[in-house]
């Protein structure tokens, strides 16, 4: 990739930008409500935390509806060429954890997000807007 003629020569080249990273946790918020997740939540964690950006959550009524809710997040975002750098849960289905690196998305089933409340613990974190 070229460089701008206005940056000096040991500029690093830009990083993803924040709309392609955002348009990725969109994708998968649009991708859960598709599937009637329940409670659709999505916190941005830009400045309390150091592992990711956004946290998108969720829940199912029951372990069919969490793995297809799972299912068509990782659909979707492959169709935009990302894959999640890990999943964790998937066979029980009480919290599907789908890590795509800038952003996290957790399945729950309601009893499991009580439990956890993610909400609570990352209270100092911004809501998304509304509009995913």
């Amino acid at each position: 990739m070229p460089r701008k003629k206005n940056l000096p020569a040991n500029t690093p080249p830009p990083a993803a930008s924040e709309d392609a990273a955002r348009s990725a946790w969109q994708i998968a918020a649009q991708a859960a409500e598709a599937k009637k997740a329940i409670d659709l939540v999505v916190l941005d964690l830009r400045e309390v935390s150091g592992f990711t950006d956004w946290f998108v959550i969720c829940s199912g009524a029951n372990s069919r509806q969490i793995q297809a809710i799972a299912d068509e997040v990782e659909l979707q975002l492959k169709r935009q060429g990302r894959s999640p750098m890990g999943v964790e849960g998937y066979e029980h289905a009480e919290w599907i954890l789908a890590d795509y690196g800038d952003f996290i998305v957790h399945i729950f089933s309601q009893a499991a997000r009580a439990y956890y409340d993610l909400e609570r613990l990352w209270r100092h974190a911004k809501p998304a807007p509304a509009e995913f």
